[in-house]
């Protein structure tokens, strides 16, 4: 049978609280590791001892080291959402809510740049055997952006803008911590395509998005 036409995999059934409790020491065992050294520092062995399990124990949970981190992406990026609903983006306009919202994002990569370099790394090596995990990080990032924007019932346009913002949010981190780009360019690449979400207001007159990227929340309409 070829790989096009085999039979989708059962669901995984929902973890017990112990095994989500081991799921969950294995994660940070990671990042503390990641932190420390980085992509090369983050070895399955020397996971399981941190997290104190099995080897074979952490490969059922994740069968390599790029599954780990970007499970450990996923899990970043819960806590970062959990927090922003907490403290929501103040400004009026969309684009500036979504803007803040990323550079808050980055600014806690920021902080730990050898954990941030392991998970970015482990997205650009993942192949189709992570897609699903790699597809659950792209759905967290686009739940973030959109309540940023504060819209209810996005258009196929603005869901459109919102997944150039995430791609263009996660080139940025990869030219930052390459060394390519400054904290100031980035935080200019972000703000530039995050107006995006004002050309795509349906709101808005032809003429009124032909001002709009003049900057975020110029050339609305009067209300």
């Amino acid at each position: 049978m070829s790989a096009d036409t085999r039979p989708a995999a059962p669901a995984a059934l929902p973890l017990t609280e112990r095994q989500e409790a081991r799921r969950r020491r294995i994660l940070h065992a990671t990042a503390r590791l990641a932190c420390r050294g980085g992509f090369d520092a983050v070895q399955m062995r020397e996971v399981a001892e941190a997290a104190g399990v099995a080897l074979g124990t952490l490969y059922r949970y994740f069968p390599s080291k790029v599954h780990l981190l970007v499970a450990t992406m996923q899990d970043q990026l819960e806590h970062l959402h959990t927090t922003l609903r907490k403290r929501p983006p103040a400004a009026d306009c969309a684009a500036q809510r979504v803007a803040e919202t990323l550079m808050r994002a980055f600014r806690a990569l920021q902080r730990e740049p050898h954990l941030a370099d392991a998970m970015v790394r482990a997205l650009t090596f993942a192949d189709r055997s992570v897609s699903a995990e790699v597809d659950t990080v792209s759905r967290q990032t686009t739940a973030i952006i959109l309540d940023a924007t504060g819209l209810a019932d996005p258009t196929p346009e603005q869901l459109s803008a919102v997944r150039v913002i995430e791609h263009t949010w996660h080139s940025a981190l990869i030219t930052w911590l390459s060394g390519r780009a400054s904290i100031a360019q980035v935080r200019i690449d972000i703000e530039t395509v995050c107006r995006l979400i004002d050309l795509t207001d349906p709101g808005l007159e032809p003429t009124d998005r032909a001002l709009a990227p003049e900057g975020p929340g110029r050339g609305r309409r009067p209300g």
